[in-house]
């Protein structure tokens, strides 16, 4: 009874931390700072604020040198990520870029098929086209017919794939050698924070905060988003079967398709669902395609 009790609760906890981070895109699309900005206050609130989990549950110690070197590479990852989707969700608004991001299911399922000799069952291979399928319907219209506009904001989306993809293989090497959780993730945003400052210089982008809605929708997407939503998920996840994590993750795509439609009137008609409905479901093939390991 006790084992149930955790993995309900195990449960609750991812699906907690899914709905927080679905808001990720809404925050970045009501406040009234360029992507960039919000990108790199992101990065830095959240890296504040889990200072706290550090200071009460780890002890700060020396890093090594492989651990420098390895949070390094996620944090200009994650830079590159954020950078990506913060454009993508100005340009196709906020649901269709995080489904897009969202694909980095099937580039994870490659590099562990090509460099890492991972088993995949065969319906990964059918996912793949049934996400593009989905695609083509929530946009609706032949490539040629979109704007530059829109079509920047889907190659930023699957920018933004490959970018999160980069991330989490990274972060992956970090939980494998068991450097602190949240001494790492607190690194890794600080670290993004850094390597966002010499774009906004190029783009000649001002920090400023113009208004209380920006600052408190900041503040949210640091704390919630970067901070609480990730630490829930990361806290929960090896708890429950992958399956379940997988159905459960889809929450965050999902809903933010649906703040896309509540929030911001965006146009949506059956066969743009049915196009979400398609490519939700391949993702989840892709996420639960890699055959378990038989225990010896």
């Amino acid at each position: 009874m006790k084992a149930i009790a955790k993995k309900h609760q195990a449960i609750i906890l991812v699906l907690l931390g899914a709905v927080m981070i679905s808001f990720s895109a809404v925050w970045v699309k009501i406040v009234d700072v360029p992507p960039t900005s919000s990108a790199f206050y992101r990065a830095l609130f959240g890296g504040i604020f889990l200072i706290f989990p550090v200071i009460l549950t780890e002890k700060l110690q020396r890093p090594r040198a492989i651990d420098i070197a390895l949070i390094t590479t996620c944090g200009l990852a994650f830079a590159l990520d954020l950078f990506f989707w913060h454009k993508s969700i100005l340009y196709i608004g906020p649901g269709l870029a995080t489904i897009i991001g969202n694909f980095q299911v099937f580039i994870m399922a490659g590099v562990g098929i090509f460099f890492f000799k991972e088993k995949i069952l065969p319906r990964f291979f059918f996912s793949i086209p049934l996400a593009l399928l989905g695609l083509a319907f929530i946009v609706g219209n032949s490539w040629q017919e979109l704007g530059s506009d829109y079509k920047t904001g889907v190659l930023y989306g699957f920018f933004t794939a490959l970018s999160y993809s980069v991330f989490l293989l990274t972060l992956r090497k970090l939980q494998i050698r068991k450097s602190p959780f949240y001494s790492t993730l607190m690194a890794i945003s600080l670290t993004c924070g850094i390597f966002l400052l010499p774009v906004l210089a190029i783009e000649n982008v001002s920090l400023a905060i113009p208004n209380l809605q920006s600052l408190i929708s900041l503040v949210c997407l640091g704390l919630f988003s970067q901070s609480v939503g990730w630490s829930l998920i990361a806290y929960a996840m090896p708890r429950i079967p992958a399956s379940i994590t997988g159905l459960v993750l889809l929450l965050q795509p999902s809903l933010s398709f649906v703040w896309d439609i509540l929030f911001f009137k965006r146009p949506t008609d059956p066969g743009n669902l049915l196009g979400v409905c398609l490519t939700l479901g391949a993702i989840y093939l892709g996420m639960t395609s890699k055959k378990k390991t038989p225990k010896a």
